[in-house]
């Protein structure tokens, strides 16, 4: 679908910098304000914009790269993938792997591989819905693998076949995309390259919720599309790394730290406090007894 078909003057839009540029043959100009919140201010119709890599040279390199790294980074998480898969199988019903249907570059539809973080079946009655921060319909060890990402990491194998990049878009469900389209212009011109595990909008804003938070991420998107460079590639990785190591970190301190002395205090007052008869009705504490302790 082209823009032109989508795309009508005076539709709001939010951008950072020029992303688009004027098809061959075509002159007519797309302005947009350089505030990171303005809207598109501009279009001059009859005339599509189209959303291309903006650097051709880089596309096969990125393949190739994509191929390397995602073959190395699949063997380093390979134990960390079949300890996920036993960890769920061992606490939930259902598959350790979850498959769903994603639209890849070009609209063409491949399997998705991530770790199983819902029930199984979770959308039997309520069929396609996003997910949201707190659903219900996460497991407890969905929670943790979707905070570390752990999840994500058998989309190394889509990398690897070549359905996705390491960086890029963010791949959709057919489902949604249909609407999207239709309520989002350009929204379908994220498809130009290959969907990625991490990006530039996954980075920046949180996961989608709403058609407003789709709206959001396609402007970053679409700038991913036309700036894409192998140093932003660079950027957006070491980023990712550092997000993801300090997601551990924040959860192996909760995980590692101790109760406090108020804790334990109150936890032996409620376990105990009902079993032992007070001293001249005083509680009994802690610390009344280590210090009548000889």
């Amino acid at each position: 679908m082209s823009i032109g078909s989508i795309a009508t003057p005076g539709l709001e839009f939010h951008q950072t910098a020029p992303v688009a540029e004027p098809s061959p043959g075509r002159t007519n100009p797309v302005a947009i304000a350089s505030d990171r919140h303005a809207t598109l201010s501009h279009l001059d119709f009859p005339g599509a914009a189209t959303f291309t890599p903006g650097r051709s040279w880089y596309v096969p390199l990125k393949r190739g790269i994509d191929l390397l790294l995602a073959s190395v980074l699949l063997v380093l998480t390979a134990p960390f993938i079949v300890a996920g898969a036993l960890i769920v199988k061992l606490t939930s019903r259902g598959p350790a792997f979850y498959r769903q249907v994603r639209l890849g570059k070009d609209g063409r539809p491949f399997t998705l591989f991530k770790l199983r973080t819902m029930r199984q079946d979770a959308e039997a009655g309520t069929g396609p819905v996003w997910s949201t921060e707190n659903d219900p319909r996460i497991t407890p060890i969905g929670h943790l693998f979707r905070r570390t990402h752990i999840d994500e990491f058998p989309q190394l194998w889509n990398v690897v076949k070549g359905e996705m990049s390491l960086v890029g878009p963010r791949p959709e469900r057919p489902e949604f995309v249909a609407r999207l389209d239709w309520e989002i212009p350009w929204y379908r011109e994220r498809l130009n390259v290959q969907p990625g595990i991490t990006g530039l909008a996954q980075l920046r804003l949180p996961a989608d919720a709403s058609i407003d938070s789709v709206r959001q991420k396609v402007v970053y998107d679409l700038y991913y599309v036309r700036f894409m460079t192998p140093f932003m590639d660079v950027k957006l990785l070491f980023l990712t790394a550092w997000r993801l190591f300090c997601e551990s970190v924040k959860f192996l301190r909760r995980a590692a730290v101790l109760p406090s002395h108020e804790e334990i205090e109150r936890g032996y007052q409620f376990t105990a406090g009902m079993s032992l008869v007070p001293v001249d009705d005083e509680p009994v504490t802690l610390s009344s007894l280590s210090e009548t302790r000889v």
